[in-house]
């Protein structure tokens, strides 16, 4: 578990027409300014997903400066990290034909990644730059992750290129996924065609992601929706086609852009737990009791299946869970599957 955003850093919140939401896990259409700041949860992160839509240009080197310009929109919210579409340098480009892979792939800095580096050091937030890097003579499609000090801490390649990305040269990354720890979190990326290879997803989940950033050629629509309700974890694209988004770890979108809107930016609260069965779900009751406004509850009653939001720094959801006996929704299928292997005839 990463550290709390400190709850000053943002004075107020409001409803912007670039996609950023203020509000819980309902895109309600409501915002406005808190009455104090420490009312926010203590794990309350702002997360932004660049959508490529409407943006034209030239070279990539204009596109870049076009999509620095979609990313200084969202920075009246002052997000903790910002995530671009799928090489989108390379996309949306009138008049230019892109050099062989070698020649344009980066290592842990080049043209690209140094501008996003200088913009992630000069606004103190994470970016999520996708591009094209290479390592001993093989290319790969790469988002790469700075941090607030715009230094390198680290990237994740494309595990499941397509079948035309294999043939420009492109090399299919590790299978095996790395999560990678902010001062807000614990984080994992996956791009584009990687949503129909749904273990590495899983993997992610095991290895304790908290988000998964999906940058990304299209929408995806419903699939991310599908990824995040099966690991129980926040799904936040950056996409060159409609629709970007945020979805929840119950699988309901937060919001998505539009026809008002290229790009998302809203805050999310990573001190949640999706926990399952009528007889766990039934134990909020006691908690509500003695807790009162500390927890928010959000339940699905056909599934089953419902989430636990600690908004207080007095107690968090791990806490609670394990006072009143509660497993998340992982922890109990876990269980379930040792107990079956146990007994399933070899």
């Amino acid at each position: 578990m990463g550290a709390p955003t400190t709850p000053s850093r943002r004075q107020y919140l409001q409803l912007g027409v670039g996609g950023a939401l203020a509000a819980g896990w309902a895109a309600s259409g409501e915002a406005g300014p808190l009455d104090q700041p420490e009312q926010r949860p203590p794990r309350e992160v702002w997360v932004a997903g660049m959508g490529h839509m409407g943006l034209q240009a030239q070279s990539p080197e204009e596109m870049c400066r076009a999509m620095l310009g979609r990313m200084e929109e969202c920075l009246p919210f002052q997000p903790d990290i910002i995530c671009t579409p799928e090489v989108f340098a390379f996309a949306g480009l009138s008049g230019y034909r892109r050099p062989p892979l070698p020649q344009i792939a980066e290592t842990r800095s080049g043209p690209i990644i140094d501008q996003f580096a200088n913009f992630a050091r000069r606004h103190r937030c994470y970016a999520i730059c996708s591009t094209y890097t290479k390592e001993a003579g093989r290319c790969y499609i790469s988002s790469v992750l700075l941090d607030r000090r715009g230094e390198y801490a680290g990237e994740y390649r494309k595990a499941n290129p397509t079948d035309d990305e294999l043939e420009l040269g492109v090399t299919p990354g590790p299978l095996d996924p790395p999560v990678f720890q902010t001062d807000f979190g614990t984080i994992g990326i996956q791009i584009c065609y990687d949503v129909n290879w749904y273990e590495n997803w899983s993997r992610l989940g095991r290895a304790g992601a908290e988000v998964v950033f999906w940058p990304s050629a299209f929408g995806g629509g419903m699939m991310l929706n599908s990824l995040a309700w099966m690991n129980k974890y926040y799904v936040v694209s950056a996409t060159r086609e409609e629709p970007t988004k945020i979805v929840n770890p119950l699988g309901a979108d937060i919001v998505e852009t539009g026809r008002a809107a290229n790009w998302v930016c809203a805050p999310i609260n990573l001190d949640v737990a999706v926990v399952q069965t009528v007889e766990h779900i039934h134990k909020f009751e006691q908690i509500a009791k003695k807790y009162g406004r500390r927890f928010r509850f959000h339940i699905l009653h056909v599934e089953a299946l419902a989430a636990i939001e600690g908004v207080s720094s007095e107690i968090s959801v791990p806490q609670v869970l394990k006072e009143f006996g509660i497993p998340t929704s992982r922890e109990l299928i876990a269980n379930s599957t040792r107990l079956q292997r146990a007994r399933r005839p070899s």
